[in-house]
């Protein structure tokens, strides 16, 4: 399996921090002496990591059209965590989870956001579906500011079932939906929680609205019908910490 690529100043930073082991080697572009790429260099040789210089233009050829900030890691290839072992994992008693549910986000800049506002509240994870949906790419990477080193991706092969398995081990599931008669401010979010938000314009399938227990909606007061996920996960997300007591 070929190595993955992790760009820019924080992403790499986090993933140094994290999972120092696994990077490869690091490449920084000739020239950078700058203090927050000379911290990186310092980290990298501390933990063992090779480092090299390269011109510029190679790192542009390696990452066309993305903004690398002169820095690029070599890694392994990142695990996402096994359904069945999260699902093990879950004692809702000990400690009420709170999941952040994406049924079909395709865009990775949308996945690397959801990512970032996950971490920001102390989600206990992010749950993907393994199929017609974006994974862990160097744009979510990127996009995610460090949060991929910090919050557990389950890649799911059903999303549905997954959702009756959280609800059976005690997981209330609310899911977002433009149509909903209640407000995201109208329904409990303070206990076991997985909030479900769906795909970038077409929202959440039919079959996994029926799997939650409660739909809500955010309000929408101007012309535009509909926020972008992202934005709308920050919103739920937030919503939810706001009500356990942030």
């Amino acid at each position: 399996m070929s190595d993955e690529l992790v760009y820019g100043i924080h992403a790499v930073g986090a993933l140094l921090a994290r999972r120092a082991a696994a990077v490869r080697r690091l490449t920084v572009q000739a020239g950078r002496t700058d203090r927050r790429v000379q911290e990186l260099i310092d980290v990298a040789k501390a933990a063992g990591v090779a480092v090299e210089t390269r011109p510029v233009a190679e790192l542009d050829a390696l990452l066309p059209g993305l903004v690398h900030q002169g820095v690029v890691a070599r890694v392994e290839p990142a695990k996402t965590m096994d359904e069945n072992q999260f699902l093990g994992s879950i004692d809702v008693e000990r400690h009420p989870p709170l999941i952040l549910v994406l049924d079909g986000v395709q865009d990775p800049h949308n996945l690397g956001a959801c990512l970032r506002s996950a971490d920001g509240v102390g989600a206990d994870a992010v749950v993907i579906p393994r199929d017609r949906a974006s994974g862990l790419t160097p744009v979510v990477r990127k996009v995610a500011a460090g949060a991929a080193e910090t919050v557990p991706l389950v890649q799911v092969t059903n999303l549905v079932r997954f959702l009756r398995e959280l609800k059976e081990a005690g997981v209330w599931v609310v899911g977002t939906d433009g149509d909903a008669d209640k407000l995201h401010t109208d329904v409990d979010l303070r206990g076991p929680l997985a909030i479900v938000l769906g795909a970038e314009g077409t929202g959440m399938r039919r079959l996994t609205r029926e799997a939650c227990d409660h739909v809500v909606r955010l309000p929408m007061r101007g012309a535009v019908q509909s926020l972008n996920v992202s934005v709308a996960t920050g919103v739920m997300l937030y919503e939810a910490l706001r009500q356990r007591g942030a």
